[in-house]
């Protein structure tokens, strides 16, 4: 055997059993566990490279650190009505309304279980009295929010995952010009890799105009350091004046960006007013602040918003480490109070064993559980993956449906008339682990009654996979996903 072949043989053993007590002192659940350790076994030298780039969830101790400490200076912010009435409920009038689909119920105990779960995981209590309108139209959202930018009168503050320099781009970018030319402050935050092109095109053209442009979570190995290059901010958050916000599901690029494969994207957006965008306000200026090191303050960025609708909702954003696995807790527990009817749409459906056993118990209590994926989506890997997911809950009794037209990207769970989690979380391990999400937690019959109309829209140009489907797939295709499952705890 020559040399160069017996050491390499020597290092990757090495790797092998060095890697075993970094796993397994790091990792706490035995799948991620078992997943990263055959990876290495199997692969040493990409499981070590694998591992140094995305095995942890560090976001970089200076970051870290100022996180924390930024999330104290909006504390006061963070309280949705600044002198709440003496006795008023935590989650409001609206519980009490009924929909097409039954009355509602009036606060409970399970909601307000909820409720504090919710605000243990993103620090916020619910806010009553807001108006949230869905679009679920890419153009008419574009429209609204242009509209919305045309009125500014103080400031307009972005925070988007992905914005492109199109042609939905350009209009976005040019309201914001024209705001700047009015007097207004602009700031606009997107993240480093998914707006990559925006920086040195769009980007550019904003800064010049006066627009203060910022990136999150910079990929920069060398700025980064030892933090993991793919922590994301995929927040979609718009807040106007103080007065209006947006919020959801849909990026500011065309509905048919990029990926052909999947076809055009649908998304939904929440137009809110009221109390609810005080808190939203937060969440931007924390992040602005974070990654700016510039602390926005100031009595204008925080006006009094008086009730102007019915509708009660908790803002619930999460980011890597405690609060991320906390949303999923706060998702199981959602999932427990139903009684009737769980509908969740989601464009990548990879959920871990304890979400599996929630839903799986859910059917089996009598729940009518329905779950709408698109038929095909943006990344082959985790479409492998999800199809066995569906299709173990499709044995299980679950109605399970594959969307035909195009890609569906809108993320939400309805449970019976009571409860609703809508925003940028997936269903899948990145949400719960890694990526900063913005969900908003809706209570009452109304908003629910809203948001379930969409779906069953998404449901109404869905084919409906039951058992005898996924039994007429062929071989290949079973074989493949019974294996891209194994690598679910990592995708």
């Amino acid at each position: 055997m020559p040399s160069w072949t017996l050491v390499l043989t020597i290092l990757e053993w090495l790797i092998r059993v060095g890697m075993v007590p970094v796993v397994v002192l790091r990792k706490r659940k035995p799948s991620v566990c078992t997943a990263w350790l055959l990876l290495v076994f199997f692969l040493p030298w990409v499981g070590l490279i694998l591992y140094v780039l995305i095995g942890e969830n560090r976001l970089g101790r200076r970051r870290a650190v100022k996180r924390l400490r930024r999330l104290g200076e909006y504390e006061q912010a963070r309280e949705p009505h600044p002198e709440p009435p003496d006795g008023a409920s935590a989650l409001g009038q609206d519980t009490a309304s009924g929909d097409a689909e039954g009355g509602g119920d009036a606060e409970t105990p399970a909601t307000a279980i909820l409720g504090r779960l919710a605000q243990a995981v993103g620090g916020f209590r619910p806010a009553r009295g807001n108006e949230v309108a869905f679009l679920s139209d890419t153009d008419e959202t574009i429209d609204r929010l242009v509209a919305d930018i045309a009125e500014a009168r103080h400031h307009v503050h972005l925070l988007f995952y992905i914005i492109r320099s199109d042609a939905v781009g350009d209009r976005v970018g040019d309201a914001l010009v024209d705001a700047v030319g009015r007097g207004v402050e602009c700031r606009l935050l997107a993240d480093s890799v998914g707006s990559w092109w925006f920086f040195g095109s769009l980007g550019r053209r904003l800064r010049h105009a006066g627009v203060e442009v910022a990136e999150a979570l910079p990929a920069n190995p060398i700025r980064r350091r030892f933090e993991r290059l793919d922590l994301r901010n995929h927040r979609k958050l718009a807040v106007i004046d103080g007065r209006v916000a947006y919020t959801g599901s849909q990026n500011i690029v065309e509905a048919t960006y990029g990926h052909r494969r999947a076809g055009p994207w649908h998304d939904v957006m929440a137009r809110v007013t009221g109390p609810l965008v005080r808190q939203l306000q937060v969440v931007f200026l924390e992040d602005w602040s974070h990654e700016t090191g510039h602390l926005v303050v100031g009595e204008a960025y925080f006006p009094r918003a008086e009730p102007t609708g019915r509708s009660t909702v908790q803002p619930v954003p999460t980011g890597p480490g405690g609060s991320a696995e906390q949303f999923k807790d706060l998702l199981i527990e959602a999932v427990h109070l139903a009684r009737r009817k769980v509908v969740l749409t989601s464009p990548y459906f990879v959920p871990d064993e304890t979400m599996m056993l929630a839903l799986r118990l859910a059917v089996h209590r009598g729940v009518q559980l329905t779950i709408v994926v698109p038929r095909r989506t943006d990344m082959r890997l985790v479409d492998s993956a999800g199809t066995f997911y569906c299709e173990y809950l499709a044995r299980e009794g679950a109605d399970v449906y594959l969307h035909d037209d195009g890609m569906l990207h809108t993320k939400a769970l309805t449970v019976d008339d009571t409860v609703a989690l809508f925003g940028s979380a997936n269903f899948d391990v990145r949400s719960f682990q890694l990526d900063f999400e913005l969900t908003l937690l809706l209570y009452g019959a109304e908003a629910v009654s809203a948001l379930r109309k969409i779906q069953r829209q998404y449901q109404g140009r869905s084919t409906r996979a039951d058992v005898a489907y996924w039994e007429n797939r062929g071989w290949l295709p079973r074989l493949a996903s019974n294996v891209t499952k194994l690598a679910s705890p990592l995708l």
